[in-house]
């Protein structure tokens, strides 16, 4: 519910968690343990449920009050979800309560760990379960939650029109065996998939009469006359050309895409790659440290976290920076409206090495991402849980969590529904996303996201362009959502552990100088010795069990 932005491929996300392979055993161990009690209402039975439950007369989903529990990160600007006008109203509408469990922020995933080590489960829980090891599949092997496939088909008949309808979102949904065992977060329309890239100071384009940088060659171009030619106008040579936070990778994708490898995994005519052990990163690895060498690049990239970086380009400083459409060019044109009203932003093409060449590789989510609401093993109203996450699916719930409460949130215009000013221009000075949450919630949580929303998200001409951009890359190479065997996950984990911690220091003493580009064999040799290329056979069977769906 606050707004994480996940990646698209398991092994990426699997950083957030510390200690992977620790958890499988620690949720293995914990499968046997159960901790609550039952309380009332329909208990489902083992297997496939044997009939619907009675439902009230009055349309709601239990005839006497019942309360579920929910583990889920905190709404951005909430302090309780039950905060939000759209879980005031489920709750009028299902009759059922929710005791929303919020992990601390910063803290969700060493929460989450210490719930699934202690065995005592909530009713639901809302993650990102391509960061679990194994995925989803395993956490059902494991015990911690059900699956899902016989009570949607009987009891949710809102997602099972929508995965009837939609057959390769029910592919992404489902695991390699068909399992289902998530109500999903969903971005069915590829407007919605899409909403980072390269940002870039257009006013000083403008001011040094520069085109839009398209390959690498421009790029260079334009980073020397942000770095030379005094852009900001204060007369210091204070400009930072790029900066691009390495936390997000944002080096290893926005600009090696020119090379048409990635940072990590990807595809290459059906074959999985890994970019790193690859000869373009040495080309790639070269540039990079040409241009730090050059003071094109932050010399304190490595260290500079969010915060910094909001200084940075506030501060009239940066010239070029990753960003996400909402998060990034709607906040920073925002923020400096009054300040700096020549202050402008465009969404910057993602770069080639040839001009003319369309983009290989951009930002693009899945269908689905791994997110969603389980129900686990511990809950003892699995329909009375399956009806109330169904809701949201319906047309009535689809509009309450995507817009909110009609006349305080939105209103319908022309068809449209038109969000109010107390979201879009909130008298509190609330970010869009903080005033929405208020309402409902249409980013990141079980639902289906309607691009009506985005299209309000990024209503200024900035965004709306960016975005237009930003989808430009054909995108080929990017993994689907793949399931791994208990077995392979640990596998994984305990290579790319130490692999995506021996890479990153490597790229950071390649770029810096600490390390010569000449070394770059040895480098791959270590990779390979780290055994790299078992991990590689790893992803290509997921993948291939992927397309046999």
């Amino acid at each position: 519910m606050r707004k994480i932005e996940i990646s698209t491929t398991h092994t990426k996300i699997k950083g957030m968690l510390v200690s992977t392979a620790m958890m499988v055993a620690l949720a293995s161990a914990a499968a046997g343990c159960s901790g609550k009690e039952e309380t009332g209402g329909s208990q489902a039975p083992s297997g496939a449920p044997a009939g619907a439950a009675n439902a009230p007369a009055d349309g709601k989903v239990v005839s006497s009050p019942l309360t579920l529990s929910y583990f889920v990160g905190l709404p951005n600007g909430l302090k309780d979800a039950n905060e939000m006008e759209a879980y005031k109203e489920l709750e009028k509408k299902t009759g059922i309560h929710v005791n929303f469990m919020h992990p601390a922020v910063g803290q969700e995933a060493n929460q989450f760990n210490l719930m699934l080590s202690s065995g005592d489960y909530p009713d639901v829980i809302e993650w990102g379960w391509s960061a679990y090891p194994g995925g989803g599949q395993n956490a059902l092997n494991n015990g911690v939650i059900i699956k899902l496939n016989d009570y949607i088909d009987k009891y949710a008949p809102n997602l099972k029109k929508f995965l009837a309808e939609n057959p390769e979102a029910r592919k992404q949904v489902s695991t390699d065996n068909g399992d289902i065992y998530t109500f999903p977060f969903i971005r069915n329309d590829p407007s919605l998939q899409t909403y980072f890239g390269l940002g870039i100071r257009k006013d000083w384009l403008q001011k040094l009469q520069l085109p839009m940088p398209e390959t690498i060659d421009e790029w260079h171009t334009v980073l020397k006359a942000f770095k030379e030619k005094d852009p900001n106008g204060n007369g210091k040579a204070d400009e930072i050309p790029m900066l691009l936070l390495k936390s997000k990778l944002a080096f290893g994708n926005l600009y090696l895409n020119a090379w048409g490898v990635r940072y990590d995994f990807y595809l290459d005519n059906g074959k999985v790659q890994y970019g790193p052990v690859k000869p373009q990163y040495k080309e790639f690895l070269t540039t990079m440290r040409n241009w730090y060498k050059e003071g094109l690049i932050d010399p304190d990239y490595a260290a500079t976290n969010d915060k910094q970086k909001d200084a940075k380009v506030t501060g009239d400083l940066v010239g070029a920076t990753d960003m996400a459409v909402g998060g990034g060019i709607g906040k920073y044109m925002a923020a400096m409206k009054d300040k700096h009203p020549t202050f402008d932003l465009a969404g910057a093409p993602y770069p080639t090495l040839k001009k003319g060449d369309k983009p290989v590789q951009g930002q693009q989510e899945p269908i689905f991402n791994g997110y969603g609401a389980v129900i686990t093993k511990n809950n003892k109203h699995i329909i009375e849980t399956v009806k109330w996450l169904d809701y949201k699916y319906g047309e009535e719930g689809h509009m309450l969590f995507n817009f909110g409460v009609p006349g305080k949130s939105y209103t319908m215009e022309n068809g449209f529904p038109k969000y109010t000013d107390d979201v879009m221009k909130n008298k509190d000075g609330l970010s869009f996303s903080a005033a929405l949450s208020k309402y409902a919630v249409p980013f990141g949580a079980p639902l289906v996201q309607d691009k009506r929303y985005q299209e309000q998200n990024a209503s200024m001409p900035q965004q709306t362009e960016a975005l237009k951009t930003w989808v430009q890359p054909d995108n080929k190479g990017i993994l689907p959502p793949l399931s791994l065997t208990s077995e392979e996950a640990s596998q994984i984990a305990l290579i790319m552990n130490d692999v995506k911690t021996y890479t990153d220091e490597m790229f950071d003493k390649f770029v810096m100088g600490a390390e010569p580009i000449e070394n770059f064999d040895k480098f791959v040799d270590r990779l390979n010795k780290m055994n790299i290329q078992e991990a590689v056979k790893i992803e290509q069977a997921a993948y291939e069990r992927y397309l046999k769906r």
